[in-house]
């Protein structure tokens, strides 16, 4: 790792420090200060010139100063002649922005990538975007890991009798049947309908899950709202409890409140991609340092990191039926 250099920006240094310490390396130091007029300066406190700088800064709230952060620090590491600079995203926030579903409505998705290109970056690492296209956004390559592996690390060897994992929408069912693979599970998922940003609908459960215990797995949690709709009709449906597993625990607003006090709600994990919530001991939560660490030591190497892509141990993936198959058998 001597030729790598790794910067924090103010959004989470715990994880960069994680992910330096399964480097074996430490997180160079940078200055961010905010002037009177609200603008946004850095400065890089390490020597940059012809060595790989990776800067760790997911887009998290306050969002709009993470990203401007970000973009601060990929333009100062290009100014100080680094060899290749990688933007290492752990949640990317404008994910949600990816398609024209209203007249003249902005694709933030699209635009967030160009920003990061033209600031300098060579390369984007990520982990689960929320649609999978945004990954064609960028005009630069991007590793694109997922938590999937991780997050089934936590629940094998526990009682899984009568278990099911359930997705809260047919648009995360890929990955909610790769999860049912890695846990030897079946699955199911809600048919959702969002009619605002805190504000969705749950029309039905597709699959059987009479007397069974969830896992529920998305991609995000933010308000906690799909979580809530999706427990209703699951208990309509005769589910009798559920787990709730995701990667991007944001849990904004109410969620922490509303999803630590519903009777369904066994246990909720959730991984680092973002700061946890301090007033919820009870979370559970998975480092995903590792994977990052292990994918930034391949780039540096020019080794391949498609092995990482999924995140899991192929072992653990016996054939499973998927979620359309389950339906239509």
């Amino acid at each position: 790792m001597r030729d790598i250099v790794v910067f924090s920006g103010s959004a989470h240094r715990t994880l960069a420090d994680r992910i330096c310490r399964e480097l074996g390396t430490s997180v160079s130091e940078a200055t961010i200060t905010r002037f009177s007029n609200d603008c946004l300066q850095t400065q890089l406190l390490a020597n940059c010139r012809q060595r790989d700088v990776y800067i760790v800064q997911p887009l998290v709230p306050p969002t709009q100063d993470s990203l401007m952060e970000l973009l601060l620090m990929i333009d100062a590491a290009r100014g100080a002649s680094a060899a290749q600079i990688t933007a290492v995203i752990p949640h990317y926030a404008y994910a949600r922005s990816d398609k024209k579903d209203a007249s003249r409505i902005s694709l933030g998705g699209r635009l967030v990538a160009d920003l990061i290109s033209t600031a300098g970056a060579d390369r984007v690492l990520t982990m689960t975007l929320h649609a999978p296209q945004v990954h064609g956004f960028f005009s630069v390559p991007v590793d694109h890991l997922t938590a999937l592996g991780v997050l089934a690390d936590h629940f094998r060897g526990t009682d899984l009798s009568d278990s099911i994992v359930v997705s809260p929408d047919l648009g995360n069912a890929k990955d909610a049947t790769q999860f049912s693979r890695l846990l030897g599970l079946p699955v199911a998922a809600g048919s959702k309908r969002r009619l605002a940003d805190d504000r969705v609908v749950i029309d039905s459960i597709v699959g059987d899950v009479s007397a069974r215990r969830a896992i529920i797995l998305d991609d995000e949690i933010a308000t906690g709202g799909s979580i809530i709709e999706l427990l209703d009709k699951l208990a309509d449906a005769g589910c009798t409890e559920a787990a709730v597993a995701c990667t991007h625990g944001l849990f904004a607003g109410r969620a922490v409140e509303r999803l630590r006090s519903h009777p369904m709600i066994s246990q909720v994990v959730t991984t680092d991609t973002v700061p946890a919530p301090r007033a919820w001991p009870e979370l559970q939560v998975r480092s995903v340092a590792g994977l990052f660490a292990e994918a930034i030591s391949r780039i540096h190497a020019g080794e391949s990191v498609s092995s990482l892509f999924d995140g899991v141990d192929p072992t653990y993936a016996p054939p499973q039926r998927s979620l359309f198959d389950a339906v239509h058998a």
